[in-house]
């Protein structure tokens, strides 16, 4: 097994390679061990059409996006001779920190991990432990692309201040807003914070992938 054989099959699936690193013995749950991480997800819209067509978006029941990766990488998983692992199943993984060890992502001015290519346009739908230890590409350590934004327009876009530079959100003053008419934008464009950073622009999501993320973070409790 190789890491391109794993690439060529998660591509297959509908599923963006997201990186890999070697895992160290603080990086698993009690009890696992992996000697290769890959990181699956999407990246922009490219695998948006392939989730977009599935029985999970459609049948209206909760969760279409956990399921549908659930469904997809279990069955990636069987068919590799790995174990899978997802951000949204207890016990929850450490995947922030599994995503900076597998690609050049590092905090945005807004919290959210920002990729020097992607920009905030992109997300983490599950990983694969194997029990090789795969060769790997040199790592990637290009800066944050936030330290070289000079205006950050992230910052001001927001219409409720909801971000104040240090990574910070407040939840509260976004979930009010977009409830409201005034914030109907939000919820059918995408968060105007996201939209106004330069980088990755050409990843950016369409309006019905937008819209399909922001109702789903901001479902009633």
């Amino acid at each position: 097994m190789t890491l391109d054989n794993v690439r060529a099959a998660a591509e297959v699936s509908g599923l963006a390679f997201r990186g890999a690193f070697h895992p160290g013995p603080d990086d698993l749950p009690q009890g696992a061990s992996a000697r290769t991480l890959v990181m699956l997800g999407f990246v922009g819209g490219e695998q948006w059409a392939g989730f977009a067509a599935s029985p999970e978006y459609r049948d209206g029941r909760p969760s279409p996006l956990d399921r549908w990766s659930y469904r997809v990488i279990s069955a990636l998983a069987g068919d590799l001779g790995a174990h899978a692992y997802f951000p949204f199943t207890a016990p929850l993984m450490p995947f922030i920190r599994w995503a900076q060890k597998a690609e050049p992502v590092k905090p945005s001015a807004i919290g959210m991990l920002i990729h020097p290519d992607f920009g905030l346009w992109h997300a983490w739908r599950g990983a694969l432990g194997f029990d090789v230890a795969m060769d790997l590409p040199p790592r990637d350590d290009r800066p944050r692309p936030c330290d070289n934004c000079m205006e950050k327009p992230c910052l001001s876009a927001c219409p409720v201040s909801a971000f104040d530079g240090t990574g910070a959100y407040d939840v509260a003053a976004c979930s009010t807003h977009v409830r409201r008419p005034a914030g109907a934008d939000c919820m059918s464009s995408g968060c105007r914070s996201r939209v106004a950073c330069p980088v990755g622009a050409n990843y950016r999501y369409t309006e019905e992938q937008a819209a399909f993320h922001m109702r789903a973070f901001h479902r009633p409790y």
